[in-house]
């Protein structure tokens, strides 16, 4: 028989109220001042996809209820667990403070291929995703852990946010 497209009904998906009871992966993502609602509400989607522990939105990042944000996620606001952070820097010091390893997702000197990031056992990972123009700020870059580069082999210098997270969400998940 030739491959066939699933119904929705024959996916086998978690309902809210399960999904908010499953098991997490041990990470969590923080958005560090995005400028688009449609790359916020993405984010929530591939957060929900990708079981994440909880959604940092930082810093002028908006927050839902919005519009432009559930039109994007399909529901996700109120499967994934999030909260709204004024201070990415005081989130990253908690979190670092708290046992997680910060992992800013940034072109920097000294960063570490995703390709070849190996993550530590039995450790929580805390990814910062930075702005749509200007990336990851540099005191939040400088405070991390570690800095994770996606290799890019075209003439672009970077990656829409939500592409970003949704490599690095996937890149982690097959690894732990």
């Amino acid at each position: 028989m030739p491959p066939r497209k699933l119904a929705l009904d024959e996916l086998n998906r978690l309902s809210v109220d399960d999904f908010k009871d499953a098991e997490k992966f041990p990470y969590c993502l923080i958005l560090d001042d995005i400028r688009s609602l449609n790359n916020v509400g993405s984010v929530f989607r591939t957060a929900d996809a990708f079981r994440a522990e909880r959604l940092y939105l930082g810093g002028i990042t908006g927050t839902p209820p919005h519009r432009d944000i559930t039109k994007t996620a399909l529901g996700a606001t109120e499967s994934v667990a999030w909260e709204h952070v004024p201070d990415v820097v005081a989130l990253v010091r908690q979190l670092q403070a708290e046992g997680w390893l910060v992992a800013a997702v940034e072109q920097a000197a000294g960063s570490t291929l995703l390709s070849n990031f190996r993550p530590e056992p039995n450790k929580r990972y805390a990814f910062v995703l930075g702005n749509e123009v200007s990336g990851v700020r540099d005191e939040v870059v400088q405070l991390a852990d570690l800095v994770l580069e996606i290799p890019q082999y075209g003439t672009k210098h970077s990656l829409n946010i939500a592409v970003t997270t949704g490599i690095v969400c996937w890149d982690f998940i097959q690894k732990k």
